[in-house]
């Protein structure tokens, strides 16, 4: 298989829609945050391989940002796509859309980014495409990736001194 230079974002576009079931809620009727956390990370994953197309492993969840209950009855649809690449990773949208399906009133609920890594036959980080934007929506997402990127290895290097903290002590 030749390896792709280069990938346009909306190739990766994933959409997963559910119906919301009174197993899948807490007791106030809304989708238990676990739960949409394992389908945002199921759908970025599916994108994040069709970018690479190579197995992938979750790296981070950068944020998960709740906006509005999902309530039993509602259906919830998630769109994922890539926004941008670096030599072995891949950072992916999650855009969570709630819908009262009796009155078909829609809400975005929740957003997330997370990021993946490919790897490949013997488990190791390896190469991906070069993400290409082509509307302005998918040219936000990308060049704001920069900032978030830079977040994100702000927080990791923080998260390191914790967990290198706590090693030392016992709670």
């Amino acid at each position: 298989m030749v390896e792709q230079l280069e990938k346009k974002m909306r190739e990766t576009i994933t959409i997963k829609t559910s119906h919301v079931s009174p197993p899948d809620t807490n007791h106030h009727g809304n989708l238990f945050g676990g739960k949409l956390m394992s389908h945002i990370d199921d759908v970025a994953s599916i994108a994040a391989t069709k970018f690479a197309r190579k197995p992938v492993v979750t790296a981070s969840t950068d944020s998960v940002d709740f906006f509005k209950p999902i309530r039993i009855g509602d259906a919830v649809t998630l769109e994922a796509i890539v926004t941008r690449s670096g030599r072995t990773s891949m950072e992916v949208f999650v855009k969570v859309v709630s819908e009262h399906l009796l009155s078909g009133e829609k809400s975005i609920a929740a957003f997330s980014f997370l990021t993946f890594v490919a790897l490949d036959e013997n488990g190791n980080p390896s190469p991906v495409p070069k993400a290409v934007p082509e509307s302005e929506e998918e040219r936000w997402l990308h060049e704001t990736a920069q900032t978030r990127a830079a977040h994100r290895k702000k927080r990791k290097k923080e998260s390191k001194e914790l967990a290198e903290f706590f090693s030392k002590i016992a709670l």
